[in-house]
């Protein structure tokens, strides 16, 4: 690999890739779920917290590009390096949410599958369309062809981003909608109101333990290319995606706050209806000719998230077995056979259909106990990110994070302890 401390055109686009990838995942139920519900049912009033949750998550999602890069290796090899312990917590955890984030995903997915070919309309079997939405995911990555995939992305990610700039210009252009003569404003710290705040911020823009899936893109990128980029253009990379995810989110609270927020209408629970509610706030805003463009690329941004999701965890698992159970010199035989990768998205797919099939009528509450289930495991996984990329015997101090991002790291320590404890107390007390 040939290595850089010089930022040049060349090498940024070499290492471009795995922050788009990043901005993709983050696009999908964060943004076309949660944030358009937020706006929907709220307004602005929770603008705040989406503000917030991208701001002070913004360094622990850093780290894990800065130290893959720093170090050469993994995050998760980092969290050996910390001790064997918090590997194996790290896939505990793992575990513990990867078919709940998985089926979050796939069902938003699966609605917008139906909603694009109206496979709904063809079958009574609710279940056909995320079966089919698995098998073709789990059969693309058996292949190794997501190399394709994260090609496509970048177009259909570009095609979206317009779309949505788009709708949001024409939205602030026309205006909020006149609200209903009985409506009444929401409250939002009361029960209901906070726990929505836990699950909105959950996926804002991303869980934090999805982090160890930059330094994994990063380091398949770097052995794509062939090339190891400097840190400044690794960077670049992830802040590139990071900041159009940022926007989006504003954007898509902004859609279903004029569009929605006062009107008497709410977000559909099914999946297929609330996929079709949210192409209709592109329409209604760019005209009902969009209605297919916008059909399709909201399909596919959802499908690559999918396809990503499936990957990372499965990258994810692949990665802590190896570290946790073979020793070095076998590690590289059980990455080549891919057996365990594999073994993974079968495990991954058929765990993740089961809970769908317990949440088949209830989108909405089955995001809301995924995200919230982020946003809880979030604190830890964050500090222990912080602690890999600021201790000198895991990355040499020219690379290590700058003060303003230590500082900004505390108050996100605070954020996320901070709601952390809120939830609880409300859950419980």
């Amino acid at each position: 690999m040939n290595s850089s401390s010089k930022t040049n055109l060349s090498g940024i686009l070499k290492a471009l890739g795995p922050g788009i990838l990043f901005a993709s995942t983050a696009i999908g139920v964060s943004h076309l779920v949660q944030s358009t519900r937020a706006g929907a049912e709220y307004g602005f009033l929770l603008l705040w917290a989406v503000i917030c949750a991208n701001l002070f998550k913004y360094p622990f999602f850093e780290y894990g590009s800065r130290y893959a890069n720093a170090a050469g290796e993994s995050i998760i090899d980092g969290y050996k390096r910390v001790g064997t312990w918090m590997l194996v917590l790290y896939f505990l955890i793992t575990i513990c949410s990867m078919f709940f984030v998985t089926a979050a995903v796939g069902f938003v997915t699966a609605g917008f599958m139906e909603n694009l070919f109206g496979i709904n309309e063809w079958t009574d079997f609710k279940l056909l369309t995320t079966l089919l939405l698995f098998i073709i995911c789990v059969f693309i990555l058996i292949l190794g062809k997501y190399s394709v995939l994260d090609s496509m992305i970048k177009v259909i990610g570009s095609v979206l981003l317009v779309s949505t700039l788009g709708a949001f210009v024409l939205t602030l252009m026309n205006g909020p909608i006149e609200k209903a003569p009985d409506f009444v404003a929401p409250q939002v710290w009361n029960d209901k109101g906070i726990l929505f705040i836990i699950a909105l911020m959950g996926w804002m823009p991303t869980a934090v333990d999805l982090s160890a899936w930059n330094s994994l893109w990063t380091i398949e990128r770097m052995k794509q290319t062939g090339y190891r980029p400097s840190l400044k253009e690794t960077l670049f990379d992830f802040n590139f995606g990071y900041i159009i995810s940022a926007i989006l989110s504003i954007c898509f609270i902004t859609l279903g706050a004029f569009i929605m927020y006062g009107s008497g209408m709410e977000m559909p629970a099914g999946s297929a209806a609330f996929a079709n509610k949210v192409v209709e706030l592109y329409t209604t805003t760019i005209g009902d000719w969009s209605y297919f463009i916008i059909a399709v690329s909201a399909f596919s941004i959802m499908f690559g998230t999918s396809i990503a999701v499936f990957d990372g965890y499965a990258r994810s698992l692949e990665r802590s077995f190896e570290l946790l159970f073979f020793k070095e010199e076998k590690q590289e035989h059980l990455l080549q056979s891919r057996t365990f990768y594999i073994a993974s998205l079968l495990v991954i797919a058929i765990g993740a259909f089961f809970i769908i099939a317990q949440f088949i009528s209830n989108l909405k509450l089955l995001v809301d106990l995924a995200t919230t289930i982020s946003f809880l495991i979030a604190p830890l996984i964050a500090f222990i990110n912080f602690r890999l990329v600021t201790d000198d015997r895991f990355i040499a101090p020219e690379n290590q994070p700058p003060q303003w991002l230590r500082l900004l790291s505390y108050a996100g320590f605070a954020y996320l302890i901070g709601f952390s404890l809120l939830f609880v107390w409300v859950k419980f007390f």
